[in-house]
């Protein structure tokens, strides 16, 4: 079986290259200068002219923040460009497998969120994303779309990252405690697709969610990740008010998995236990420079 994935050293897309030979996978991933998401078109001519048997979108933009200002670029590479995939996947009759998030909802309520409810974006992203959403829905082929939440993993940009950086010059940090959500490894979200690649036309698309648990608050997650890497770091409890970005953060970004796990039998991954793999992974990597 071979992928065509658009990404390359993104956290999910790094994860897929590396686990997709033990499933027998071959993955052909490529960069922004092989594919250009600010170019729908040129991404929709790629998947007419691949000999792959299914096309996965890890890339997206991701600077929830900068969307703000920069929402024409965020919409072409979150939705427009996912939309001319699916499309033209769905001419090739090609399985589509696409990455959302929980930014689609506005983080109302304390109780998780459904693939039946729903979405209310809070900001320029979750739209981009939930346009990007209904386009590949739109294009009528068979297509899975995966939200999750609050990825982590030894490479890019994340939560885990940042906190050890912040951890290694600070003896105290001041972390959100009223965001509620699942940090979710980017290698289970990886196995996810996998799964789902595998299977194909065989098994129900559509809207899936998938994070980890049990739920914590970003707080909760800092006492972890200083805890586990044997930091004598403080971590005390702010409100988001006290921490204001551009763009808004939802306060719910829990999330009910179930549909994924009757389809497909897939359980939400323990995010403790991945987090010692994570950074025993962080051990053996070179500084940056």
């Amino acid at each position: 079986m071979k992928a065509l994935m658009f990404g390359y050293d993104g956290q999910v897309a790094t994860e897929l290259r590396r686990q997709a030979k033990l499933h027998g996978v071959e993955v052909e991933a490529l960069k922004r200068s092989q594919a250009d998401l600010s170019d729908p078109s040129a991404c929709a001519a790629i998947v007419r002219n691949t000999d792959a048997d299914v096309i996965i979108n890890a890339a997206a933009y991701t600077a929830v923040d900068k969307a703000e200002k920069e929402q024409r670029l965020a919409q072409l590479i979150n939705s427009d460009a996912p939309g001319a995939m699916a499309s033209a996947a769905a001419d090739r009759d090609l399985p589509f497998l696409h990455i959302s998030t929980d930014y689609v909802f506005d983080g109302s309520g304390d109780v998780p969120r459904t693939t039946e409810d729903q979405p209310n974006p809070l900001g320029v992203y979750g739209q981009t994303k939930l346009d990007g959403e209904r386009q590949v829905a739109e294009a009528g082929g068979w297509h899975a779309i995966l939200r999750t939440s609050w990825v982590f993993s030894a490479h890019g940009n994340n939560f885990v990252k940042t906190i050890l950086r912040l951890a290694a010059a600070r003896d105290q940090l001041a972390i959100v405690a009223d965001q509620i959500g699942g940090p979710t490894p980017a290698a289970d979200i990886a196995g996810t697709l996998i799964t789902i690649a595998m299977r194909g036309k065989q098994a129900d698309g559509g809207v899936f969610h998938y994070s980890g648990a049990p739920e914590a608050s970003w707080a909760d997650f800092a006492r972890a990740i200083v805890l586990q890497a044997g930091l004598d770091v403080q971590i005390v409890d702010i409100p988001t008010d006290n921490y204001p970005t551009p763009a808004p953060r939802p306060l719910n970004s829990r999330l009910e998995c179930s549909r994924l796990k009757d389809t497909y039998e897939i359980l939400q991954p323990d995010w403790k236990t991945s987090l010692i793999n994570v950074l025993a992974e962080l051990k053996t990597q070179a500084p940056e420079p």
